[in-house]
């Protein structure tokens, strides 16, 4: 069984090509949307490659159960779902709020 514990690993994984048709398997069955915006009513679809420019990625395949943790499930269709940048980073925990000014009812004379 593989591990995919540091970046080289995971790195591979992404590269190869059982992942790489996977991911377009993923896509293609949620209509290359993102499923939390489905849900919220909205609609994110992944931009159109333009000759000679790189893509703005809109959208990732990502894995429910993480691969670190759970390998068995890395190429397993259902343990993938199609989420837009921003979901995948909330998802992630890379969502900040923005920090409260503490300055902001304040008085200026």
């Amino acid at each position: 069984m593989p591990e995919y514990k540091t970046y080289e690993q995971k790195k591979r994984f992404y590269r190869s090509k059982p992942w790489l048709t996977l991911r377009q398997a993923a896509l293609e069955r949620d209509n290359h949307e993102c499923v939390h915006c489905k849900k919220e009513g909205k609609v994110t679809v992944d931009s159109i490659k333009t000759p000679g420019e790189r893509k703005e990625v809109k959208l990732n395949v990502d894995h429910i159960y993480p691969i670190e943790h759970y390998p068995k499930l890395a190429l397993t269709l259902d343990n993938l779902q199609t989420l837009c940048v921003y979901h995948h980073n909330v998802k992630e925990g890379r969502i900040f709020k923005p920090k409260k000014n503490k300055w902001a009812g304040d008085e200026w004379w």
